[in-house]
């Protein structure tokens, strides 16, 4: 688009006494003065009628409607009866001049004009003096390629809801959301040209009402700065740019954008539509299905549905949800039956591969087609919409993508999860914070270094990790800040772990690497020499072990550290590695671990680091590095297995290939059948769970929902992420799932409970300790592994890394841990340890739901307990209809030991919860 162009129809638009859908306009917003009466654009082209595709929008303080036509149009604005005050034609003029507004007359003479495609024409009906206004729109200036708003109100993702639509001259998108967000503008795969922010920080953030020039990431050879904005509830963001992507703007006022598509159904039959992907009278079997299973998918609705198809598509999905796409399976035509005053359109279909699919349904109804697709539910940290369970009917939209699939995994038949996995309770440690057991081996400042920089040692164990610019006295420098844990700290502290009743230690990293994560890994083959040394990791399995207890390791295979004896960066191995001293070295025994770019104007740009991270230079998927990664019958993977470990959480495991991951999986159950294997990832996982990658995954979703819960958000509408689990999940990963709170990577429960530092009020502090009780209640009383973060069971808070890896509290240190919290947790583990329908028994959809009370019921060889949990500050009493079986029952409470009749109303305690043996 021309910038002159643009300009024209600006100016157009300002001076007819408005601007485009009411941003920065100069004519204040009015009602309609025709109130809910729908206008229309009636002529040749329609027969006349009153089309749906025809209708006017009301915009602030004037009608307008973009459309596309050709050649010469004879045409009338009016309603849909021709009833006399809405009856607009020509007066002394008929033949309207493009970009000039023409005085129309009621009842008037039929108007004509030479359209020549896109165009909007805009009705003034202000003043009392109604006229038209009909200018030629320009076209999309990116063409086909779609453009979205990508930020922190959706994970950084190209999604349905955030997609920019354009109209005529620039691109509109309604939101609603509150308080400050930071995004950018730009296409799903984040292109230069079409990837758009500030000039720099200073200069980013958007006044209500006011254009801000932007810049392409291709305009200012580089990232163009984040955008900010502080929002308040609706708004219409208006996008403008150019056909080279220059010239561009975005402006964010309130909400005046009508999308003219977005059409309303009244018709009876499409409106008594049902489907219920979580109920057996709609699909057959529940959740996800072993491939060659055959799967009954039904709709009902009143008559009137002239045909129904089922869409089966074939998703891909990689990276961290960068790439998503479907890709057509089957179309299957539904069959009808009577069955009362409704009818049942059904049909079976084998799906004989194991894959993720999406579905949908395929209406014909009158003279409209519709989908019946999945809700608009959001789950954490997934980009796409859906929960599952009840559908939207809609009108099926020009654009395939922006239907909402419902999901289907369909798994391998064979797909075996270790049956230990779902008794675990796991205890997570970050074992440079947890205990220091053997002082010989303390990082020594001058002696050994990160990367190219010297390193921090504190001589306080207990005092908080240090934040680089903070003004806590520390160097500017991340992850170089140490305080002596080890391995000999674990195995120290093994029969206090015992106490508390875990039986699985998930370590963070303890392979060599210069960082105090650990994640940039030096050497595979080797225990950390600040943590130890191989044997005492042979140790500390053989004393776990003797104490019933399992060890999982975690490591990247997508990335090793660029102070490695495989790139050694700084030239401080004797070995040659493929970068040494910033050279590449086609001679090095690694050289095919990596890719390089030899014109890389400076070392980093010579290879590629994780997400950017110069220090984690991504791993090539080459046999060589294959081979010593899970090939080779020395590799890394075999070896640590032989030496104790009892399975692998895998580290960034979305940005490494499915082909990968596969092929490693083999080796992990080759060398051992009942060895876990954990996937790290955020988002949905249901691709990862087929039975040809991973057992498990780091729960995220789980964690968030339930923190959310526990600070007392909205229940009904937060279970709906734990609802797609169950059903999307196979059933084995389901019961296996690492059920987090805190993690390494994310802020305290505490934190999140409002206990934020070392002066927070003192009944705040109680209140999260309450909340955090909460939390550890479901996590028990849920299917899945439940994981302790270490410190978490005695009071440790702390905020985004790294105040959340502070360190253990012990006593002997000068600590002060939360005894009586940690008798809470000891307790609370028992109950899972000493009920196996905790662990094992059935779940089905909530017995009761509200806002604030979940009820659930488990089942296990003839025991059921009722669990009832409260997130609310006052008590509650709730009447929960149990099944009928159980109805006569009474429930002694596993909590406190006291009695429940079932047959009346029960009283769930604020801020926790019944556990019910029903008896």
């Amino acid at each position: 688009m021309k910038r002159s162009h643009l300009s024209l129809i600006t100016g157009l638009l300002m001076a007819a006494g408005f601007s485009s859908h009411g941003l920065a306009a100069d004519v204040p917003c009015t009602p309609s003065p025709y109130g809910n009466t729908e206008l229309f654009l009636r002529g040749g082209m329609n027969g006349w009628n009153a089309a749906p595709e025809y209708r006017f929008s009301y915009v602030c303080n004037h009608y307008e409607l973009t459309t596309e036509l050709s050649g010469d149009q004879t045409f009338k604005v009016a309603d849909s009866g021709w009833s006399a005050p809405t009856d607009f034609g020509g007066g002394e003029q008929s033949v309207p001049q493009a970009g000039v507004p023409l005085p129309l007359k009621l009842q008037g003479s039929n108007l004509t004009f030479a359209f020549k495609g896109l165009s909007r024409i805009i009705l003034d009906v202000t003043g009392g003096k109604p006229s038209l206004l009909i200018a030629d729109c320009p076209k999309n200036p990116f063409g086909s390629t779609g453009i979205y708003l990508k930020g922190s109100m959706n994970s950084w993702n190209a999604t349905e809801e955030y997609r920019f639509k354009y109209v005529c001259d620039a691109f509109y998108l309604n939101v609603g959301l509150t308080g400050s967000q930071e995004f950018k503008v730009a296409d799903p795969g984040w292109s230069a040209p079409t990837t758009f922010g500030g000039k720099d920080g200073n200069s980013s953030t958007l006044t209500a009402g006011v254009p801000l020039p932007l810049l392409s990431d291709q305009q200012i050879g580089g990232s163009a700065s984040n955008l900010k904005f502080n929002f308040t509830g609706e708004h219409t963001l208006k996008f403008t740019a150019d056909a080279e992507g220059k010239n561009s703007s975005l402006t964010i006022g309130q909400k005046t954008f009508v999308d003219r598509s977005a059409r309303e159904i009244t018709d009876p039959v499409a409106l008594s539509m049902q489907y219920d992907s979580r109920n057996l009278l709609f699909k057959a079997p529940f959740g996800a299905t072993k491939a060659g299973e055959s799967v009954q998918f039904s709709l009902s609705a009143l008559p009137g549905v002239e045909s129904a198809t089922l869409v089966l598509e074939k998703r891909l999905l990689e990276g961290n949800e960068e790439k998503l796409e479907y890709t057509p399976y089957a179309r299957v035509p539904l069959q009808k039956k009577q069955e009362g005053n409704r009818e049942v359109w059904s049909a079976s279909q084998v799906l004989p591969d194991s894959s993720v699919y999406g579905y949908y349904f395929e209406l014909q109804i009158g003279k409209d087609t519709y989908v019946y697709q999945n809700n608009k539910n959001s789950i954490y940290w997934t980009t796409e919409k859906g929960s599952d369970g009840v559908g939207v009917l809609d009108f099926k939209p020009e654009d395939p993508k922006a239907i909402r699939r419902y999901r289907q995994t369909v798994y391998q038949p064979d797909f075996k999860v270790p049956d230990w996995a779902r008794d675990a309770v796991y205890y997570y440690i970050f074992p440079e914070r947890f205990r220091n057991g053997d002082r010989s081996n303390d990082p020594k400042v001058g002696v050994d270094t990160y990367l190219d920089q010297k390193i921090e040692v504190h001589t306080n164990w207990n005092e908080a990790p240090y934040l680089p610019n903070s003004g806590d006295g520390s160097d500017s420098v991340y992850n170089n800040d140490f305080f002596g844990g080890d391995l000999r700290g674990i195995i120290e502290k093994l029969d206090n772990l015992k106490d508390l009743g875990v039986n699985t230690l998930y370590i963070n990293p303890i392979f060599e690497a210069p960082s105090n994560h650990k994640y940039d890994t030096a050497d595979y083959l080797h225990i950390d020499n600040n943590f130890g040394t191989n044997a005492e990791f042979q140790e500390l399995t053989s004393e776990a072990a003797k104490r019933g207890m399992r060890v999982i390791l975690d490591t990247s295979l997508n990335h090793t550290g660029s102070d490695s004896v495989y790139f050694d960066r700084y030239g401080k191995y004797p070995e040659t590695g493929a970068f040494e001293k910033e050279q590449i070295r086609s001679d090095s025994p690694y050289a095919d671990f990596y890719t390089f770019n030899p014109g890389g104007a400076s070392a980093d740009q010579k290879y590629a680091g994780w997400v950017g991270v110069s220090s984690l230079p991504e791993l090539k998927e080459s046999d060589a590095w294959k081979d010593y990664a899970f090939r080779a019958d020395n590799s890394i993977t075999r070896y640590w297995l032989r030496q104790g470990a009892s399975g692998w959480r895998m580290d960034v495991a979305p940005w490494v290939s499915d082909s990968f991951w596969r092929e490693w999986r083999k080796t992990v159950k080759s060398e051992n059948p009942d060895a876990l294997t954990v996937a790290e990832t955020w988002f949905n996982a249901s691709k990862f769970f087929l039975g040809d990658e991973f057992d498990s995954t780091m729960n995220y979703i789980f964690r968030n929902t339930v923190l959310d819960y526990a600070a007392g958000g909205k229940a009904v509408d937060l279970y709906q992420n734990l609802e797609l689990m169950r059903e999307e999940y196979p059933p084995q990963v389901f019961y296996a799932l690492m059920n987090l709170l805190s993690t390494h990577d994310a802020a305290r429960a505490l934190y999140k409970f409002g206990y934020t530092s070392g002066t927070t009020a003192q009944d705040a502090v109680d209140t999260a300790k309450k909340r955090l009780k909460l939390a550890v209640l479901f996590q028990m009383v849920f299917p899945g592994a439940p994981a302790v973060y270490y410190g978490d069971e005695v009071g440790v808070t702390g905020g985004e890394d790294p105040r959340n890896r502070g360190t253990y509290p012990w006593e002997d240190t000068g600590g002060k841990p939360d005894l009586a919290l940690r008798e809470d947790f000891k307790k609370l583990i028992a109950l899972r340890n000493n009920n196996p329908v905790l662990r094992a028994g059935s779940l089905s959809a909530p017995l009761h739901l509200d806002d604030h009370v979940v009820v659930l019921l488990r089942e296990l060889d003839g025991k059921a307990v009722l669990v009832l949990l409260n997130n609310d500050t006052s008590d509650h009493q709730v009447n929960v209809a149990v099944p009928e079986q159980y109805r006569d029952r009474t429930g002694q409470d596993l909590l406190t030991g006291k009695t429940h009749a079932l047959n009346t109303d029960l009283t769930v305690p604020a801020l926790g919860g019944l556990v019910l043996d029903l008896q």
